[in-house]
């Protein structure tokens, strides 16, 4: 039986459904781009997620080929597309209240500055770090406006969008206390039902940004009390780890805190900080 469909149909639908190719030199190209800018180191083991991630981007753009798609980057570095092949390639895993042990460490350094209490998220991704940030600092110091500000970062634009909106399900939310739940976030109802808002007056204290931290300078307002960048610095290699450890020196105030994740181990990769806690570092008593 002969297809009925128009021929340039049939070729769509047969590139809709044909797996492209990634062959090894095209493979290296990305992984050459995507450190070039973002830092991101990718092992060989990544090779299907990278695929599976791009190939999203080839079927939008209607091209079936990883070199034309390469090609139309390299021919355009200001090209809109990076930023969608950035977002393409970033992880977000993120929880409310991941790695918990930090949030009373970090309320109690709270408890005892006076003065507007500064914390910048560096991978702020869709949002629940910097949010569960905020409901401590609003838990330990009150809503008053001046009293504490949350700066929240991501190279992933289209995670900050949605940390923007301040939507979750309802499901996400099983980490916090029902006191927390009623105080911090709107319920929705009808089309809605199973969804929450974080209430504007927590929102309006949380302010987010687009930034690589591969930049030379960070445009972001410091120095600051905290610094949480957890579970960000495993993506890059040695030097590049070093290199933003060093950037964070001026941004962190001298009785600040820096906040690593789980997997991480700053005090192999820099003098400027010393490890006072579980993943929490602090300056240097030299640079203290």
């Amino acid at each position: 039986m002969t297809s009925s469909l128009p021929t340039g149909q049939t070729s769509l639908l047969l590139q809709m459904t044909q797996r492209l190719a990634l062959s090894d030199a095209h493979f290296r190209r990305i992984c050459q781009l995507i450190y070039q800018r973002a830092g991101i180191v990718l092992a060989d083991h990544k090779r299907d997620m990278v695929y599976n991630r791009l190939v999203r981007r080839l079927r939008t753009l209607g091209l079936d080929d990883f070199g034309r798609y390469l090609g139309m980057l390299e021919a355009n570095q200001n090209s809109a597309e990076w930023q969608a092949f950035i977002n393409s390639l970033t992880t977000n895993l993120t929880a409310f209240f991941r790695e918990a042990h930090h949030f009373p460490v970090l309320a109690e350094h709270a408890r005892k500055h006076s003065g507007e209490y500064r914390v910048w998220s560096a991978a702020a991704s869709t949002g629940e770090e910097p949010y569960s940030i905020a409901i401590t600092l609003a838990d330990t110091l009150g809503t008053a406006p001046g009293r504490w500000k949350v700066f929240a970062s991501d190279i992933d634009t289209e995670v900050l969008e949605k940390a923007r909106s301040g939507i979750y399900r309802l499901e996400e939310l099983k980490t916090l206390s029902p006191q927390q739940l009623q105080r911090y976030f709107m319920r929705g109802t009808g089309p809605h039902d199973g969804l929450v808002r974080v209430r504007q007056d927590l929102a309006n204290q949380v302010e987010f940004a687009s930034l690589n931290l591969l930049q030379k300078q960070y445009d972001i307002g410091g120095p600051f009390d905290a610094i949480f960048c957890r579970n960000v610095m495993i993506y890059f290699d040695k030097d590049t780890q070093q290199e933003i450890l060093r950037r964070f020196v001026p941004l962190l105030k001298p009785d600040g805190l820096l906040f690593a994740g789980h997997s991480e181990n700053f005090s192999n990769l820099s003098r400027d900080f010393w490890l006072r806690g579980q993943t929490v570092y602090s300056l240097s008593k030299e640079r203290a």
